[in-house]
């Protein structure tokens, strides 16, 4: 072997042995659902500052993996090709907890609701007074359809029993009832349509219980020790600047640690 090659061949080697020592990437699935509207570069932007806190408690690289479309969510949870997932809407993480191995890490705060509202002139006063009136949802298959129906159903209203006009967008339920094509209807706490409730003259009628909004969980691949790690982490975000940076980047106010058991009791109680 001529020392041309020689020399290469040990450059080869220690590329390789460099290559072998580096610990792996992990991916941080991003799924803001179908409200979320951004792009994959605006998505890196937001969260590449959370990555990079969950990357120094876990000592390797987090790589922000956008999933855009729900199925992309989906494939990405069953296949278990997402070492973290911060998705909503929670059904999506809880399914993923339930079916694909993956474990409760955090979820974010505050809690979403459903929110029943009604044009601010209203005379309707308490949640009994909507029965029989002109209901406006979002489309049937959405999470915060199924979440509105399972709150009214805990309530005695059944939506089966109701006149309901099913729409594709929230911002739809929103416009229906200023427009008078219905008289209440069911939008997230967290929604746009939420936020501009006083300027719409729409008014909360009755908030639902609250449940687990914007779930972060890790696979099973990550042990208790280092799950535990990223939940200090995340517990102590609010406490330094460079903490609550990164939660007014990702658009949270903080995360809470303890919303696991109802997070995994979400499906039984959405499909009950």
């Amino acid at each position: 072997m001529t020392p041309a090659a020689r020399l290469f061949t040990a450059i080869a080697s220690l590329f390789i042995v460099a290559a072998q020592a580096a610990p792996a990437e992990l991916t941080l699935g991003v799924s803001e659902g179908s409200s979320g509207g951004l792009d994959h570069g605006r998505v890196i932007a937001k969260y590449g500052p959370l990555a990079d806190t969950l990357g120094k408690v876990l000592g390797r690289k987090v790589q922000v993996v956008f999933a855009r479309e729900f199925s992309a969510l989906e494939d990405g949870l069953r296949s278990g090709r997402f070492d973290l997932a911060l998705a909503r809407p929670s059904d999506y993480p809880a399914r993923a907890i339930r079916d694909h191995g993956y474990q409760f890490v955090a979820s974010a705060r505050p809690d979403g609701q459903c929110l029943i509202v009604v044009r601010a002139e209203s005379t309707m006063k308490t949640l009994a007074d909507a029965k029989g009136k002109r209901w406006v949802m979002p489309e049937t298959v959405s999470y915060m359809s199924k979440f509105c129906r399972a709150e009214l159903r805990d309530r005695g209203i059944l939506l089966s029993e109701e006149k309901v006009n099913y729409v594709r967008e929230q911002g739809a339920v929103g416009f229906y009832l200023e427009q008078s094509f219905g008289d209440v209807g069911g939008i997230a706490s967290y929604s746009s349509v939420a936020k501009g409730l006083d300027k719409a003259k729409l008014r909360v009628l009755h908030r639902s219980v609250a449940q687990p909004y914007f779930p972060l969980i890790a696979h099973s691949r990550l042990n208790a020790d280092q799950v535990r790690a990223v939940q200090a982490e995340l517990s102590a975000l609010t406490q330094s600047d460079a903490g609550r940076a990164v939660l007014r980047t990702v658009g949270i106010e903080s995360f809470d640690t303890s919303t696991g058991p109802r997070l995994r009791a979400l499906l039984g109680w959405l499909e009950s």
